[in-house]
């Protein structure tokens, strides 16, 4: 007979069936991501296992709703790059969370076919560039391509526009971004990158159609909040004074 504290340790696991219906994604990518680390996972005999808090976490709502999902680019194995900034120590000083974060974002680009990062209200990222489109990461080292999208972050920061909407940048592809909250206060943007314009042919580039890209604009705004309550949470070391 199982203890009480066995049932409780299964009841935090998730199968892989449960995690493709709350993902919305085929199995094969869920173990694909298990197996590169991605996603949470610890293997049962030969049977993969998935921690249920960092699933809630991704998919938590206010309506309790699972986040939407798009495909992404044929082929296209997502990664998770640093950002040339990152590489010559520039990247805006990390809140405590970042760690906490970076599964958020890996996770979310992934299901949503585009690259991500989070930045704070001044525009420097905060987390590496998640799941990065071929032109970016072909460019990855161009310090004046990452100066750019800095300064174009910057100005996505000051429009306080609520509702997320896709907007083409000065590079050519569609961005959009949501607002991360730390209570009454903004601290920072998840942005969602990479995106050829509408009847734009570009091998470089994510392509979503209209049905990805309404998916999108409706998940972002629940990645920001789940990227807000990672946020809002108190550190080991806040707990302990």
């Amino acid at each position: 007979m199982q203890t009480l504290q066995e049932r409780h340790a299964k009841a935090d696991l998730l199968t892989a069936e449960q995690v493709e219906y709350l993902l919305e994604v085929d199995k094969s990518t869920i173990y694909r991501m298990a197996a590169d680390g991605r996603l949470p996972a610890i293997k049962v005999g030969r049977q993969w296992r998935f921690p249920a808090a960092p699933i809630r976490q991704l998919l938590s709502s206010a309506d309790g709703r699972s986040v939407p999902h798009a495909t992404t680019t044929a082929g296209m194995r997502a990664t998770t790059v640093p950002t040339a900034a990152s590489a010559a120590g520039t990247v805006a000083a990390a809140a405590p969370s970042t760690a906490l974060m970076q599964p958020v974002v890996d996770l979310a680009a992934e299901l949503l076919g585009v690259m991500m990062v989070v930045t704070d209200m001044d525009g420097r990222p905060i987390t590496e560039v998640a799941n990065p489109c071929p032109w970016f990461a072909a460019r990855l080292g161009d310090l004046s391509v990452l100066d750019t999208c800095t300064a174009e972050w910057r100005v996505l920061a000051d429009d306080l526009e609520f509702e997320p909407r896709l907007r083409v940048g000065v590079h050519g592809f569609e961005c959009a971004r949501a607002l991360i909250r730390d209570g009454n206060h903004l601290v920072g943007m998840v942005l969602a990158g990479g995106i050829a314009p509408a009847g734009v042919d570009a091998d470089d580039l994510y392509h979503l159609d209209a049905t990805a890209r309404q998916a999108l604009l409706a998940a972002l705004p629940r990645v920001a909040a789940a990227l807000s309550r990672v946020t809002a949470r108190p550190t080991d070391d806040s707990r302990s004074s």
